[in-house]
């Protein structure tokens, strides 16, 4: 029985060694030059994505002067000049005041609900593909680490194959792997950085669209009718 105990035991150890050679060999054919092209390949889609969401907010630059036009129209009033004023704009603000005039004659209360949902989904169109910058950020650093991990197997392989005892070659090694972690670092500061400002860009302009909001609603409950009172009410009042 402790034979077949034994047998079994060395049998597991072995296999066991078996996996650990297989993953070494695919860690040391791996190598770390496929982490360094994927981080440039990242670094390039995190200055495509920078350059469109800068272009994106130059598009949707706040109309001050078209805003003020309809903000007046509607103190007036005049609904349909302030719609007319808005024409082409295309600004959270713009698309808030819009909302507001459309369901104007469906009251107060369905003014706040539709001005809600706008802002919810302006917000989207405002946030996308910060989630891809931000992760990047956060993760870059640790996938440059993993490559240097990968290049350090890889010099430390080669040492242990080096029958002439020169660590020169190890050197290098380590100093081409530890690039990787450079690059990472690199490409996680810039992207950081464009999150943040895009963020507190999106944040600026949401409660800028939100203040906006409760100015049209203040404008429209001013305009709403009111409920006549009851003849009981006007009685009391004569009596």
């Amino acid at each position: 029985m402790n034979e077949l105990l034994a047998t079994q035991g060395i049998g597991a150890g072995l296999a066991g060694d078996g996996m650990q050679n297989e993953l070494l060999d695919l860690l040391l054919r791996m190598g770390s030059e496929w982490v360094l092209w994927l981080l440039l390949g990242l670094s390039v889609l995190a200055v495509a994505l920078g350059i469109e969401r800068l272009l994106f907010y130059l598009q949707e630059r706040r109309p001050t002067l078209a805003l003020q036009r309809a903000l007046a129209a509607v103190r007036d009033g005049d609904l349909a000049q302030a719609n007319t004023a808005l024409t082409g704009q295309r600004s959270i603000g713009a698309a808030v005041v819009r909302t507001c005039i459309e369901h104007a004659p469906s009251g107060v209360a369905s003014v706040e609900e539709h001005l809600l949902a706008t802002i919810e989904a302006e917000r989207g169109r405002y946030e996308r593909g910060l989630a891809f910058l931000g992760t990047l950020g956060n993760n870059a650093p640790f996938i440059g680490l993993f490559g240097t991990v990968l290049g350090i197997i890889r010099a430390f392989n080669d040492l242990a194959a080096d029958q002439s005892g020169s660590g020169q070659a190890v050197m290098e090694g380590i100093a081409e792997s530890l690039v990787t972690t450079c690059v990472g670092l690199a490409v996680a500061l810039p992207a950081v950085a464009v999150f943040n400002a895009c963020a507190r860009h999106v944040e600026r302009v949401t409660s800028g669209a939100e203040g906006l909001g409760h100015t049209m609603l203040g404008y429209l409950k001013r305009e709403e009718p009111r409920a006549p009172q009851s003849q009981g009410g006007a009685k009391q009042g004569g009596a």
